[in-house]
C-alpha cells in the first residue's frame, strides 16, 4: 500500500492517473485457495480492511511512467560492473568510458550464482522457478476512468506449489510458482494447463520460465553501493516483494546521505546495511512461513515443503549464519500470537509486515 501514495508524490498526479498508466487495479489483499490446514479459504487484508490497498501493476508500464515523469540523464548503455573505490563508485560500460558516482543503486537483478561468502542462502522457501502465462483481461479495456472495485491477488495451492492470478486492466497475469528440482517442467505445464481450464481460461500467451534463486545478499549496502530491489534480495511473491524492498532500501539510504554529516557516513552504512539484512531476512521467514502447514495437497512437493524444507530456517537464519537477530523477532511474532490477550502496543510490532498479518496467515493456514 505504500506505493501508492510513493508514486503519487513522485510524478505529481492523483491516485487514478497513476493507477490508469499502470493498467492497474486496485489490490486490497491476497486470496489463499487451498492453503494450510484448515481445509478452507481465506483472504489475507491489507489494514485497515477494505481501506488500505496496494496496485496490481504492470512491471513494464510502472517503469515508463517513472522514466516520463522524473528528471534525470539517460545513459543508454550495458553496465558491465560496478567497483567500490575511493570516495564512491565506479560503473563500467560497455562501448564508453567508465563512469564515477558518489552513490550508485545497482538494480541489476540477482546474480547468477550464489557464494556463501556474499549471500544468505534462504532455501527454506521451498520454490524456485516460476512458469509464466498471460490470460485474457477481466475487466472491459474500453471503459473510462480506472477500475475502482476491490480486487485481491489469487493464491491457488496446486499439487507442484501453486498458482498466482493478478488482473490488470489490459490482461490477466498467471504464474505457476513451483521447485525444478522436485517436479518436471513438463508435469508442472500439465497441470497449469488443468487449472486454467478449471478457471474456465481458454487462452492463453506463453510467456516465460523463470528459475530464481532464494537469498538475501550479505551487503546490501557499503556507503558507496546500494544493492536494490532483485540485487539485494530474492524471494516469492517476486514483483511485489523486490518493489516493497525497493522503496525501504532507497528511502532509508537516501533519507541517510541527505540528512547526516558525511563524518558519521561508515558508521551510518553500517547500521543501515544491518537493518536491510535484517528486514529481508523477516520478509523471508514470513514467506517461508507460508508453507509450514501444507495445503489441501498431500502431494511430494507439500509434504516436501513442509516436512523437510521449512523446518531448516532455524539452521538457516540462526544469528551466527546470519549476524541479525531476524529469527529471533520472527520466533516473537509467533509467541504473541499464542497469547489469550494481544495488547495494543503488540499490534504495533513489526517484522517485515506487521503482527497483523501474522495473525490473518496464522488463522488461515491454522498454525
Amino acid at each position: 500500500p505504500a506505493l501508492v501514495d510513493h508514486l503519487q508524490q513522485l510524478t505529481d498526479l492523483p491516485n487514478d492517473d497513476v493507477q490508469q498508466h499502470l493498467r492497474g487495479t486496485r489490490k486490497y489483499g491476497v486470496a489463499f485457495e487451498g492453503w494450510g490446514r484448515c481445509d478452507r479459504d481465506f483472504t489475507h487484508f491489507f489494514a485497515p480492511k477494505d481501506v488500505s490497498y496496494a496496485y496490481h501493476l504492470s512491471a513494464d508500464y510502472l517503469a515508463e511512467l517513472l522514466y516520463e515523469r522524473t528528471r534525470a540523464q539517460h545513459i543508454d548503455a550495458k553496465v558491465l560492473n560496478i567497483t567500490r573505490i575511493e570516495g564512491g563508485a565506479e560503473v563500467t560500460f560497455e562501448g564508453r568510458e567508465p563512469e564515477r558516482y558518489d552513490l550508485v543503486f545497482d538494480a541489476r537483478g540477482f546474480p547468477r550464482e550464489l557464494s556463501p561468502e556474499h549471500h544468505i542462502d534462504i532455501s527454506f522457501i521451498p520454490t524456485n522457478t516460476a512458469v509464466i502465462r498471460r490470460c485474457p483481461a477481466l475487466f472491459d479495456g474500453k471503459r473510462d476512468g480506472p477500475v475502482l472495485q476491490h480486487t485481491y491477488t489469487r493464491a491457488v495451492a496446486r499439487p507442484h506449489g501453486w498458482v498466482f492470478v493478478i488482473p490488470l486492466t489490459v490482461h490477466t497475469s498467471y504464474g505457476y510458482i513451483f521447485n525444478r528440482n522436485f517436479s518436471e517442467l513438463d508435469e508442472v505445464q500439465a497441470d497449469f494447463d488443468t487449472f486454467l481450464e478449471s478457471d474456465g481460461v481458454s487462452e492463453f500467451e506463453p510467456r516465460s520460465v523463470i528459475p530464481f534463486p532464494n537469498f538475501v545478499n550479505r551487503r546490501i549496502y557499503d556507503g558507496a553501493i546500494a544493492r536494490i530491489g532483485n540485487a539485494a534480495a530474492f524471494m516469492e511473491p517476486l514483483e511485489a516483494t523486490a518493489i516493497v524492498s525497493a522503496q525501504i532500501q532507497i528511502g532509508m539510504i537516501l533519507h541517510m546521505r541527505l540528512n547526516r554529516p558525511a563524518e558519521y557516513a561508515d558508521g551510518d552504512a553500517e547500521a543501515v546495511n544491518r537493518f536491510l539484512v535484517n528486514n529481508m531476512l523477516c520478509y523471508g521467514l514470513f514467506v517461508g512461513w507460508h508453507y509450514s502447514c501444507g495445503s489441501k495437497f498431500d502431494s511430494p512437493f507439500w509434504q516436501h515443503a513442509k516436512g523437510h524444507v521449512w523446518p531448516s530456517h532455524n539452521t538457516a537464519a540462526a544469528p551466527e549464519a546470519v549476524d541479525c537477530k531476524a529469527l529471533a523477532q520472527f520466533n516473537e511474532m509467533l509467541e504473541i500470537l499464542k497469547r489469550p490477550d494481544i495488547s495494543e502496543a503488540d499490534w504495533a510490532r513489526m517484522c517485515a509486515v506487521p503482527l497483523t498479518s501474522y495473525y490473518q496467515m496464522a488463522r488461515g493456514l491454522g498454525c
